[in-house]
């Protein structure tokens, strides 16, 4: 399959990233080699979306170990903490970001075990950043396929934020579902929300949808209501920074009302997001840490001023209960009510997909 964008990618050179804060008027791609480059990146939201974010910190582990200039397994293991400790720091609600993390220190503790040289613990480290980056693509095309089926065949779906190849450095998540409908055939049109006050419909979704040649109507968040009550809107489809064991889900703000209004109007509203997104620590969406934004990205527009100075609420998150949600595509299947039960026995399906098979360590 085709990719309109990749955000991110492992080079001899260091981590390139696409910018997403300058796009669509500018494609602008940065490298860093330092793993702190890299924490600031997330951070800043050079780079975003929950599954991007995972790769992110993947490889910003990955560098880490590599630029490290420890003299021992002993140095480098200290060293290490401290690496994932200020990736921790960048972004509380996307799970991804942790799943990740787990993952690149799960991994280092089975080569520090197996008492290898530095040299061979560096090379498997980035190996693994890379083979998190492959899964990542094959999780989004195993999305897109269980999710297509529930598009309509000729019709008009919604979907929030930017859930896709610049989210998820595959096919993306939502608009992977999207995607893979249109290949199969079906006739779909988008319709997009700005989503303020980051703008990544207007600006991501937007660009991305244009680039794939899939047709699309962007709209202000405020007329999310009017279009659906004229009977335009067939299907919604999100993604999702974190999951509880009961289903709800978090995602950009703004999802919340948009599920709201699509439960009035009669509207299946889906998640689409890759098992490592959920968080079956958690009962429900209560628990789910929600990160407060600068009241700058509220207050002005490409930095300038269009608010007073007055004070500014930016949960950058919000969560939509489990009972508004038809369904949740993931990379193994299609979870629906009772959640507890379906998520659980989808985060415990260990069925190894395509990519990740033939990549190896």
């Amino acid at each position: 399959m085709t990719y309109v964008a990749q955000p991110i990618e492992w080079t001899d050179r260091g981590v390139v990233m696409l910018d997403q804060r300058r796009l669509p008027s500018e494609e602008i791609h940065h490298t860093y080699m330092d793993y702190r480059e890299v924490a600031a990146a997330i951070r800043d939201m050079v780079i975003r979306g929950a599954p991007a974010i995972g790769v992110a910190a993947a490889m910003g582990a990955a560098l880490g170990v590599q630029q490290s200039a420890a003299q021992s397994v002993v140095e480098l293991c200290a060293e290490f903490e401290e690496i994932c400790g200020v990736l921790a720091k960048t972004r509380p609600t996307a799970v991804d970001l942790f799943w990740a993390i787990e993952r690149m220190k799960a991994r280092f503790a089975e080569l520090a075990a197996q008492g290898l040289p530095l040299g061979r613990i560096k090379h498997a480290m980035v190996e693994e950043a890379r083979l998190v980056h492959l899964e990542k693509k094959a999780t989004d095309e195993a999305i897109g396929r269980f999710g297509a089926e529930f598009m309509p065949p000729s019709g008009q779906v919604m979907t929030q934020c930017n859930a896709g190849a610049l989210a998820t450095a595959g096919i993306g998540s939502a608009l992977g579902v999207i995607r893979v409908a249109v290949d199969q055939g079906k006739k779909l049109h988008v319709w997009v929300p700005e989503t303020r006050p980051y703008l990544q419909g207007a600006r991501l979704t937007a660009w991305e949808l244009q680039r794939g040649e899939i047709p699309l109507t962007l709209i202000t968040d405020n007329m999310v209501g009017h279009i659906m009550k004229g009977g335009k809107v067939d299907a919604v489809v999100c993604g999702a920074d974190r999951i509880a064991a009961n289903g709800d889900s978090a995602n950009k703000i703004g999802t919340y009302q948009i599920a709201v209004l699509a439960k009035v109007h009669n509207i299946p509203f889906y998640i689409a997001a890759p098992t490592s997104t959920f968080d079956l620590s958690i009962p429900d969406g209560d628990r789910i840490p929600i990160e407060e934004r600068s009241a700058e990205e509220v207050t002005h527009l490409q930095g300038v001023r269009i608010a007073p100075d007055v004070a500014v609420a930016h949960p950058a998150f919000d969560v939509t209960p489990a009972r508004l949600i038809a369904a949740i595509f993931t990379e193994h299947g299609v979870a629906q009510a009772p959640y507890a039960a379906s998520l659980r026995r989808l985060a415990s399906t260990n069925k190894k997909l395509p990519s990740a098979v033939s990549s190896g360590r």
